[in-house]
């Protein structure tokens, strides 16, 4: 009898071993079951690129996204006092209805403001792109600095801008700029002046 006690005890242990290989087979496959699926089929996981290119000369700004121009529209730039900076910059914040805090004024939201609207701040501190209460200046060197926008052209855009997105802002055009924007305007002197110049 107990010859086949021992026996049954060897038998045993292979069959345990072939279920344990079963059980971590089936618990691999679980886990694989649930874990997202990486293969061709799967969403992009980033977007299109997408980035902001504005011409001061031209004083134009571009929406380009996956390398295609999706919109232009006309801005205002620095006065000669006070021009726009140029570079790589990266959008840092998106605000709705901003308040304007200059020295010695803070001006909350409403058609007083000289914000407007919305405000794209850059990554250079007191700097972006936002609306105007002067939207004659519009086409001009007319600001303390900033890009000003007509308010649609500025909520419009606002509503296709993301934080972390690209803005270059440039003086010189390059090949991409004049694909873009076309020949170089004549230079003319068409700034509003002093006076506007005290606002961004």
């Amino acid at each position: 009898m107990s010859g086949k006690k021992g026996q049954f005890r060897t038998a045993e242990k292979p069959i345990a071993r072939y279920l344990w290989v079963l059980i971590v087979l089936l618990l691999v496959q679980e886990v694989r079951a649930q874990t997202p699926s990486q293969s061709s089929e799967a969403a992009p996981v980033t977007e299109a690129h997408r980035k902001v290119v504005v011409s001061i000369p031209h004083r134009k700004l571009a929406l380009v996204e996956g390398g295609k121009v999706k919109k232009v529209y006309a801005v205002a730039v620095g006065v000669q006092q006070s021009p726009t900076p140029v570079g790589k910059f990266e959008v840092k914040t998106r605000l709705v209805k901003p308040t304007y805090y200059h020295p010695g004024k803070v001006i909350p939201p409403g058609a007083n403001n000289p914000l407007g609207t919305r405000w794209i701040g850059l990554s250079t501190k007191g700097y972006g792109i936002h609306g105007t209460n002067q939207e004659d200046s519009i086409g001009k060197a007319a600001s303390h600095g900033c890009i000003r926008m007509r308010r649609t052209d500025l909520e419009e855009l606002f509503a296709e801008i993301q934080v972390g997105d690209q803005v270059e802002i440039q003086t010189e055009p390059d090949a991409e700029v004049a694909g873009i924007f076309g020949e170089l305007p004549a230079a003319e002197d068409n700034s509003d002046g002093a006076a506007v110049g005290e606002w961004q």
